[in-house]
């Protein structure tokens, strides 16, 4: 896949994405008590989301589902460890990721979170045209494969 077919997501214009994703909600009116990042994709941009909207409870939800460059497993699966949900009840809640791609790690987690709470809401940094859930905020629409600049460089072993 060459750098064309790909959009490519810096640090600074991450800094510039998060802050306007942020204004977006926050123009919105929505102010959650809670800021839920989907773990991993969904850490760096729910901290500063959370940061620039001055939430300080945060919590995480570990959900597997890409193996690989546009490789999957058959369906998204919750890792431990789990949220505490009896934290979340009644309370407005935020839920962040990177990308709705195909939309099926949002989906499962909205559902798993509003069987506690009824108001929750999503941001993603990057919405894909494909996706089964639109969510709630978004920066930016593309169909393309997305270098974030927090896993295109290799693991270091």
């Amino acid at each position: 896949m060459t750098e064309q077919e790909r959009e490519v997501l810096t640090w600074v214009t991450f800094g510039d994405a998060s802050r306007d994703l942020t204004k977006k909600i926050v123009d919105d009116g929505f102010v959650p008590d809670i800021v839920i990042a989907i773990a991993r994709g969904g850490l760096i941009p729910a901290g500063a989301i959370a940061y620039a909207m001055g939430v300080k409870a945060a919590g995480t939800l570990n959900v597997e589902f890409y193996s690989d460059i546009e490789e999957t497993l058959p369906d998204p699966v919750v890792l431990e460890p789990l949220l505490d949900t009896d934290a979340i009840v009644g309370k407005k809640l935020l839920v962040v990721d990177d990308v709705a791609d195909s939309g099926r790690t949002l989906a499962l987690v909205i559902d798993l979170l509003k069987a506690h709470t009824p108001d929750v809401r999503s941001a993603v940094i990057y919405t894909k045209p494909r996706t089964i859930v639109q969510p709630d905020y978004s920066w930016r629409e593309t169909d393309k494969w997305i270098n974030f600049p927090w896993s295109t460089l290799p693991v270091i072993t």
